[in-house]
């Protein structure tokens, strides 16, 4: 079974809407492309790192768009290498245009349709996309979610966790690392179980018995 990877730029405040352009969301949303002031070398390395062995993209119809008007025309770079080779899955109730190489619209049982992905695919890469991605992470149906925090709070905005999320356990796969901007990189897996209580006024402050 393939894994499925959740790739996002997002503010303290967890706002992930935007962060590319002004043109990427306008509807509303006065902070279009709030990440181009904070980038960095180091973050750039990182997102080139995060997409080594992706074999599949799974996107929603506005990202998908936006790839599909910008990436083919792109032939140079290791990301536009890799986006313009790999298969594109589209999750959409719409007809978008496929125009793009390799790009295939996703049936309306969504939740089917990417088990049957991670199946076929080793390492499926989601990008932005914040109500597919909302979808996997209340159907814990995710492996990894890698999280670039940016210093800055919106305010307003499509968070990464909407409503609906619901309790989820996740671990720290390495070291968090902050770029000289201060945008710190966060990579989590999902963990089994749901989210446990405690008592702070225990003996043990509520991190369980240690017998």
């Amino acid at each position: 079974m393939g894994l499925i990877h959740i790739e996002l730029f997002t503010t303290l405040d967890l706002v992930a809407q935007a962060p590319g352009g002004p043109d990427e969301d306008p509807e509303g949303f006065p902070f279009g492309g709030w990440q181009a002031p904070l980038l960095d070398d180091t973050t750039g390395a990182q997102i080139g790192a995060a997409y080594e062995d992706t074999d599949a993209l799974l996107l929603g119809r506005r990202t998908y768009d936006i790839f599909a008007a910008y990436w083919p025309h792109q032939k140079e770079g290791q990301i536009a290498e890799l986006f313009n080779r790999v298969p594109k899955y589209v999750a959409s109730r719409g007809e978008p245009d496929l125009s793009w190489d390799g790009s295939t619209r996703l049936g309306p049982d969504l939740v089917a349709a990417v088990r049957e992905i991670r199946e076929r695919h080793e390492h499926v890469k989601v990008v932005g996309s914040l109500d597919l991605v909302q979808t996997l992470l209340r159907e814990k149906l995710f492996d990894r979610l890698d999280l670039w925090v940016h210093p800055i709070v919106l305010g307003v905005g499509k968070k990464v966790f909407g409503t609906g999320a619901v309790p989820t356990n996740v671990t720290l796969l390495e070291p968090p690392v902050a770029g000289p901007t201060g945008t710190v990189f966060l990579r989590y897996g999902i963990a089994g179980g749901t989210p446990r209580t405690g008592d702070m006024s225990a003996p043990d402050r509520g991190l369980g018995n240690r017998d």
